[in-house]
């Protein structure tokens, strides 16, 4: 299992805790620091059955900057929305936990990332 965070989210210190009480083996991934590419992205989506708008901090200083509260919410538009998560980190909502199994959640409560785990084996 693997979980995306930034260190200074609160969301993200109360996964990891919780990960860490309930023995949950796995691995941190700083994403703002080893950025996702764009296929790990589309991979992330396809695993959480979101689209990337869906997973898009639209408040964040950069989205309001790129204006993409605008964009066009279709497939024709997907390219544009992944390239604009690739490039700038902070608009990906937090933590992701993934796991080898093919799931994935977006943590942002104790509920789903104890949904998480008990979907993950752990």
């Amino acid at each position: 299992m693997e979980i995306w965070i930034n260190p200074a989210c609160s969301k993200c210190r109360s996964a990891v805790q919780l990960l860490d009480e309930e023995g949950a083996e796995y691995t941190v991934r700083r994403y703002l620091d080893d950025v996702p590419d764009e296929g790990e992205i589309r991979e992330v989506l396809g695993r959480l059955g979101l689209e990337p708008w869906d997973i898009t901090r639209t408040q964040e200083a950069a989205a309001k900057e790129l204006g993409v509260r605008g964009w066009p919410r279709e497939a024709a538009a997907r390219d544009r929305w992944v390239a604009a998560l690739a490039a700038h980190p902070k608009l990906i909502q937090r933590p992701i936990i993934t796991a080898d199994d093919g799931t994935a959640v977006v943590g942002r409560t104790e509920e789903a990332v104890r949904d998480a785990m008990g979907r993950l084996g752990n």
